[in-house]
């Protein structure tokens, strides 16, 4: 499971990648845990990508009690086209995830040792997400989103057997396109051969903690030979 990520590139280095239309001021962000607000990038009416934010933990549309719901933070890619919790996000609210890095944890229940994974390019990332948007009975609205999972790459492999799927440049049009409504055309990016190379840093425990979002959570540590 990949419950953290960060997003601490500048409004300004954000919006040259996703190339979004509006402009948005949001401070850097170290410690992104799920149900908090988060920065997803969708096309609007217009078709023009459009950065917004949204709850992190998808709501399907069918939900009843969103009290009852467990939070659904990650789609396995393999199997989200047939899950009734994903299917239709994937045909029709398929989004961008901003993204400079997430975490891995290793170890045991009470020592788990959190990891920083970036690109090894010093590039941010794209992660490929699906929102959608809950309406309540009482009128109440919930925008959310989850995040895309594969089996990791052989350098993650190192560490655990899953990872976001990322997207590169060439690719975002194709994914944010829901027009066809339908998921066909986004198939082959569900089963990613283009994973960028990943550097892997052990960091400071103090990640743990999800209301520590600060620089210092990204100390890299030394780990005891085992």
């Amino acid at each position: 499971m990949s419950s953290r990520y960060c997003l601490t590139s500048s409004p300004d280095v954000v919006r040259a990648l996703f190339q979004h239309t509006n402009t948005h001021d949001f401070p850097p962000r170290y410690n992104i845990a799920p149900t908090q607000p988060v920065a997803i990038v969708r096309l609007n009416v217009q078709h023009q990508r459009q950065l917004v934010l949204v709850r992190w933990g998808l709501i399907p549309s069918w939900v009843k009690d969103v009290q009852k719901f467990s939070t659904l933070i990650e789609a396995r890619s393999e199997t989200a086209a047939e899950k009734p919790s994903f299917r239709a996000a994937l045909r029709h609210r398929r989004c961008l995830v901003p993204c400079d890095g997430f975490y891995k944890w290793t170890g045991s229940k009470g020592d788990k040792q959190p990891h920083l994974v970036h690109r090894k390019d010093g590039l941010m990332m794209a992660l490929a997400g699906l929102s959608e948007d809950w309406l309540g009975a009482d009128g109440s609205e919930v925008e959310s989103m989850a995040i895309l999972t594969v089996a990791a790459s052989e350098e993650m492999s190192r560490i655990h057997d899953r990872m976001p799927l990322i997207l590169e440049a060439d690719q975002f049009d194709a994914w944010l396109d829901c027009t066809s409504g339908s998921s066909d055309a986004i198939i082959d990016m569900l089963n990613p051969d283009r994973t960028p190379d990943l550097d892997i840093i052990a960091v400071s425990r103090t990640l743990n903690n999800p209301r520590n979002d600060h620089a210092d959570v990204q100390q890299p540590v030394e780990l005891p030979l085992r």
